[in-house]
């Protein structure tokens, strides 16, 4: 599995053998990522690849300090249910 951003789609990206199995879509604001919509294919749904994806979204924008804005549900519910990005919050 890898985790890609693709700035052209203004998403993220869990590739599995070649084929992207979920995103998460973004918006750039200024200092702040809102993240609108998250899906995983349904094929491989409840396998955890959300989780793997949303974790290491919020690692890159952690790393370009910028904060975020949870209003995808999964997504909020991934960080009320992950104290350590709580932080990355606006």
């Amino acid at each position: 599995m890898d985790v890609r951003k693709n700035a052209d789609r203004s998403r993220y990206e869990l590739v599995r053998d070649g084929t992207v199995v979920a995103i998460a879509d973004y918006v750039e604001r200024g200092e702040t990522v809102v993240f609108p919509h998250t899906e995983v294919a349904p094929s491989v749904r409840g396998r955890g690849f959300g989780a793997v994806l949303v974790r290491r979204a919020l690692e890159d924008v952690r790393g370009s300090g910028k904060r975020i804005v949870p209003a995808c549900w999964f997504v909020a519910e991934f960080v009320d249910s992950n104290p350590e990005y709580a932080d990355l919050v606006a």
